[in-house]
């Protein structure tokens, strides 16, 4: 189970800034030490545990990278067109046993290993067939010519996939090419969600006229299962100090960490922070971030506590520059920084300098065929429409006081942060 010393929440003051928040949680966790086996079926979106160096080499064996006519070196045409002799045919998963004789050529198709004594293979619409059947080559093509020498891609022995990288289909593709059948992985971290609330209902249950359904936590789960977590849902936890400090004590050492949404505010009935303070502790970080100000960081018997806004946008936005780095921390995953794309602002904007803020938009193509960015048409963090309708986040920097249509500005799309 992951560990967190109190020391790493000895800081209180102003407003932090979301490196340096984010910095100080995820350089103080500890990663999982706990791993298993994944089949390459189960493997996508996990952390590789161990290196995988190559076992063999990629591809395995010289072959055609085309559809054509294997040549010797010697017999290259030089200046002129030459014609050779048609001998043997060789397909994708055949035997090239025959070695090419000088003057001749073997018919040849992608992926097929190469003759012994061929270096080159001229592609099949560069040649022509003369009266008699023979080949007729064109000068100027180099030596080795849309031949794949056995190792261009990997060689044996090289460190292919490396301890710490979240598996994409690409590295599953990868370990399958090496003929595995299986990876090393750091189990999944466990999360348990819970809501806060008497405003709340879960849906399918009875909702009072002055209650809301509770959409954070689906949300939270979703985001949480696309990482690679095991979730554990807790439901709704009540305004009620004690009912909170139960509910944290007894789910605190079965997970690696506790994600709440709601109740961390400053309010006479934000109940989280008094509650973990009677069983652990926690400051309350003022993250200089919007939508997202709120975001609460403890510790309840060595568990990583994170408490997230209340409303959906900024527990959106706290979770994707919060909770993901932290979780990548966790699992002993290398880092992945989400890098925006630039691309031009069609909106005016202003913001205090100092904060870092996000703003929802969509995409358009300007006629120069540019994309721009286009604002949500209203503000608000409590706007689910304004998540579902955007294609993703403008991040403005701490500096940024003012944009204006034209400008480069940095996009995130929801697409790329999970």
């Amino acid at each position: 189970m992951a560990q967190l010393s109190d020391d790493c929440f000895a800081f209180g003051g102003p407003m932090m800034s979301v490196d340096d928040a984010v910095g100080l949680i995820t350089t103080r966790v500890s990663a999982i030490a706990d791993l298993e086996t994944a089949t390459l079926v189960e493997a996508d979106g996990r952390v590789l545990a161990r290196d995988v160096a190559a076992p063999l080499p990629l591809p395995p064996f010289t072959n055609s990278a085309v559809d054509g006519y294997a040549v010797r070196t010697a017999d290259l045409p030089v200046g002129a067109e030459h014609a050779l002799a048609l001998d043997g045919r060789i397909q994708a998963g055949g035997l090239a046993q025959a070695a090419i004789k000088p003057g001749h050529t073997a018919r040849i198709f992608t992926g097929a290993p190469m003759p012994p004594g061929a270096e080159t293979v001229f592609m099949q619409e560069d040649v022509r067939i003369d009266a008699s059947g023979r080949i007729v080559l064109p000068p100027g093509l180099k030596p080795g010519a849309n031949v794949r020498p056995a190792g261009e891609d990997i060689a044996q022995g090289h460190v292919a996939l490396r301890a710490g990288q979240r598996l994409r289909p690409q590295h599953v593709a990868l370990a399958a090419a090496f003929g595995l059948v299986s990876l090393d992985v750091v189990r999944r971290i466990r999360v348990a969600v819970f809501s806060t609330g008497d405003e709340l209902a879960s849906p399918g249950e009875p909702r009072a006229a002055s209650q809301l359904f509770d959409s954070n936590r689906f949300m939270l789960m979703a985001m949480l299962r696309r990482l690679g977590c095991e979730v554990s849902d807790l439901g709704i936890l009540r305004d009620e100090r004690t009912s909170l400090a139960d509910g944290l004590k007894q789910v605190a050492g079965q997970h690696d960490l506790i994600l709440t949404t709601g109740g961390v505010s400053t309010g006479e009935e934000d109940h989280v922070k008094a509650a973990v303070e009677s069983i652990g502790s926690l400051v309350l970080w003022r993250m200089a971030i919007k939508p997202g100000r709120p975001v609460a960081m403890g510790i309840i018997d060595g568990t990583p506590l994170i408490g997230l806004p209340g409303n959906p946008v900024a527990s959106f936005v706290t979770f994707v520059h919060v909770v993901r780095p932290t979780l990548l921390a966790l699992a002993g995953s290398l880092p992945e920084p989400l890098t925006p794309i630039p691309l031009r602002a069609a909106f005016t904007y202003k913001k205090k300098a100092g904060r870092r803020e996000y703003v929802r938009v969509s995409l358009r193509r300007a006629q120069d065929g540019g994309l721009e960015a286009i604002k949500f048409p209203r503000e608000g963090a409590g706007l689910l429409s304004s998540l579902v309708e955007t294609e993703g986040l403008v991040e403005l920097g701490e500096e940024v006081t003012q944009v204006e249509p034209g400008q480069d500005v940095g996009f995130l799309s929801y697409a790329g942060l999970f």
